[in-house]
């Protein structure tokens, strides 16, 4: 047994040292959380009213991620309240600071738009727990402090006039809530967090119109405490994450369950994703590592940044052009959706430099646009050549590499006979199709760096081609 001054300290160290472990597996955590399958919502649902509502968001394929809030004014990132561990009183003071004197989300609109992006989401309520929309008496809202501007309901009325989908992202924790890191030592609190969940959701259903996407995040059961369990006592007392296939075994629910009736009666429309253990409507892949395999049965998307953290960073440059593009084909090509999340700055300017960037993003779709938007992945399987889209009797090979030492690119064999083949991008391309196989060849010249799109012509639908892997 330590004395009194020698446990003090040792816990003092300890908790320290597992809230620095805890913090470097945060991101990990995330993603693993994204790709991990989840028992109670593995499988979407299948029927003809979620096929009818997700329809148009595939057919989006690309839209504007917009992560803003106090964490804006620090400039370190969305998670700056938790990684240096800022005291919740001291951090809540940020509130009264923003105000945000270029806050306009009709520019927001009109760039999402210019980058030709389809639909946007807005974080209405981040980790941190400040709320961008009215919550009635809850003074943490952008209403009842520093701006005294209900953002929720000004972003919804200037994208829905710029014609775009209107989506709102939601986080069900709080990290002002103990009850979220120990939902059973501390269930008053837990049940408190929950309630507010519950009330918070109902009223961005109920005031703000029709909302088309509602993209939760941190929502999960197993992602309580970060997915992870405190275990041992006084000094060996250690926070431990969960293995794989383990999940929290509390007593604790966020009766999601309940959330899904209320949605469903007040938004019978409203597209919902992955990450609050009720049925989805499509499923999240986050961060560029996360693209993934080819899924053309349960509809999906990957959220990944333009620059830096999700939450403003300044001075953040984006990649070049290239990457963007090519990313973009690569997801459409495995029958995802592409959401590029941009952080505007505290005073609700997004970066020049991330803007020129998205027009230029824009400039390319207003020119290629038809062999992305409308379009479904396949049937030729992603792989180091590049990917591939169809929609009705046109298939759209992206080749983003072409087969080093060779003058031609070799793709399976197809049930249906090309009847045309032209080359998007420019020049002029030779195909020869035989029952071994189809050779598409374009002079070097001709090649484009980014991205070099065939369109093949067929005499039938793609859609009958089942996917076919291309051989190396």
């Amino acid at each position: 047994m330590l004395n009194k001054i020698e446990e003090e300290e040792t816990l003092k160290t300890t908790f320290k040292t597992n809230v620095r472990r805890m913090s470097s597996m945060l991101a990990g955590l995330l993603c693993a959380a994204a790709m991990t399958p989840n028992p109670v919502m593995a499988q979407a649902p299948a029927d003809s009213e979620q096929a009818a509502r997700v329809q148009w968001w595939r057919e989006a394929r690309f839209g504007m991620f917009i992560h803003w809030g106090l964490y804006s004014i620090p400039g370190r990132g969305e998670w700056v309240q938790w990684s240096e561990q800022i005291p919740v009183n001291q951090y809540a003071k940020l509130a009264d600071q923003f105000k945000p004197t270029h806050f306009d989300p009709k520019a927001w609109a009109s760039l999402a738009k210019s980058a030709g992006m389809k639909y946007t989401v807005l974080t209405a309520r981040h980790h941190d727990g400040f709320a961008l929309f009215d919550d009635g008496d809850n003074p943490y809202t952008s209403v009842k402090s520093g701006a005294h501007r209900d953002f929720v309901a000004e972003y919804v009325k200037a994208v829905r006039e710029a014609g775009l989908g209107v989506g709102l992202y939601y986080s069900p924790l709080d990290w002002r809530f103990p009850g979220f890191f120990f939902p059973d030592l501390q269930r008053e609190s837990a049940e408190a967090m929950r309630a507010q969940y519950h009330r918070q959701v109902e009223k961005l259903m109920s005031n703000y119109g029709k909302i088309d996407v509602l993209w939760f995040d941190g929502g999960e059961t197993d992602w309580l405490n970060f997915s992870g369990e405190w275990a041992g006592a006084e000094a060996i007392a250690e926070w431990k994450k969960r293995g794989y296939g383990k999940h929290y075994q509390g007593g604790f629910s966020w009766q999601h369950d309940q959330v899904h009736t209320t949605l469903r009666r007040l938004q019978p429309q409203v597209l919902i994703n992955g990450r609050a253990d009720m049925p989805p409507d499509f499923r999240s892949r986050e961060g560029d590592g996360a693209l993934g395999d080819f899924d053309n049965e349960h509809p999906w998307e990957l959220c990944t940044t333009i620059a830096g953290a999700w939450g403003y960073q300044p001075n953040m440059q984006p990649k070049p052009l290239k990457h963007y593009l090519q990313l973009l084909a690569n997801v459409a090509g495995r029958d995802g959706n592409l959401l590029l999340n941009v952080g505007p700055a505290p005073d609700g300017q997004i970066d020049a430099s991330q803007a020129a960037r998205l027009r230029e993003i824009g400039g390319w779709l207003g020119q290629y646009g038809k062999s992305i938007y409308a379009t479904r992945g396949g049937p030729f399987l992603p792989g180091e050549y590049g990917a591939s889209t169809h929609r009705d009797q046109t298939i759209y090979v992206h080749v983003l590499k072409w087969p080093q030492g060779q003058d031609k690119l070799a793709l399976p064999a197809i049930p249906v006979r090309i009847v045309g083949a032209s080359v998007l991008t420019g020049g002029t391309v030779r195909y020869t199709q035989t029952g071994q196989g189809i050779e598409l060849a374009v002079p070097s010249a001709a090649r484009n760096d980014i991205d070099t799109i065939i369109a093949l012509q067929l005499d039938s639908p793609a859609t009958a081609i089942k996917p076919l892997p291309v051989p190396k």
